[in-house]
């Protein structure tokens, strides 16, 4: 099933979906850039897709514990994030409240300096619509890093990270049709320097994102807004 077959079969649901993201290996297969740009483990496509999940993270792609485990946001990073929305281990893997869909499946290997590379170029044009499509009852999309930034906030996104998670209001509280969006810096260790540098990022948006996450989910039911 291609991502084009899955989103046009409504029978398949996210199910049908899912289950297609796991077979592919398109990176593997045909990757941009030639036999050169294949990537350096047996492709383990990372998603969870939801009928019923009013939040979906879209985050960057999968780690190489990620990869290893299978589970999404599953180490360091993952223990950040589930801090900045205020839930537990348990509550953030129900996929009844949480879908998690990253830009690349994948985990795209190291840099010559150890860092991660961007995610697949093959990914997001095979399947990200049809993710989107899917699931249409989603209401709120964390854009973790500037790649998810890039492609769900389109001319919203600024110049730069920073910029873009400062200038949140545009598309938190935009009046255009579709989920809110609500940017953010990735989670990692490595952007301990950067959360410190700018205080701003702790005292206005996580308390708006912890209230947000808190009503979609069934919480306390806060209101919503700065």
């Amino acid at each position: 099933m291609t991502a084009e077959s899955a989103s046009r079969t409504g029978a398949c649901g996210v199910d049908g979906l899912s289950e297609a993201i796991a077979r592919c290996r398109i990176c593997r297969d045909n990757p941009a850039g030639g036999a050169a740009c294949r990537l350096p483990q047996e492709p383990r496509p990372v998603a969870v897709l939801s009928a019923t999940a009013r939040v979906m993270i879209a985050g960057q792609a999968p780690g190489l514990r990620v990869n290893e485990t299978g589970l999404p946001f599953n180490d360091a990073s993952g223990d950040r994030l589930r801090s900045w929305l205020g839930i537990d281990r348990a509550t953030f893997y129900d996929p009844a409240k949480f879908a998690i869909a990253p830009m690349g499946f994948c985990f795209p290997g190291y840099d010559e300096h150890g860092h991660d590379l961007p995610p697949r170029r093959e990914c997001a044009p095979q399947w990200r619509d049809a993710v989107m499509a899917s699931m249409p009852q989603v209401e709120l999309i964390l854009a973790i890093g500037q790649y998810a930034q890039r492609y769900h906030l389109g001319p919203l996104r600024q110049k730069t990270m920073t910029q873009t998670v400062e200038r949140w209001r545009d598309s938190f509280l935009s009046n255009r049709p579709g989920p809110r969006i609500l940017p953010l810096p990735h989670p990692s260790w490595r952007n301990t320097g950067w959360l410190k540098r700018h205080p701003w990022f702790e005292e206005e948006v996580l308390p708006v994102l912890k209230r947000e996450v808190s009503l979609l989910i069934g919480g306390n039911g806060f209101p919503t807004g700065p």
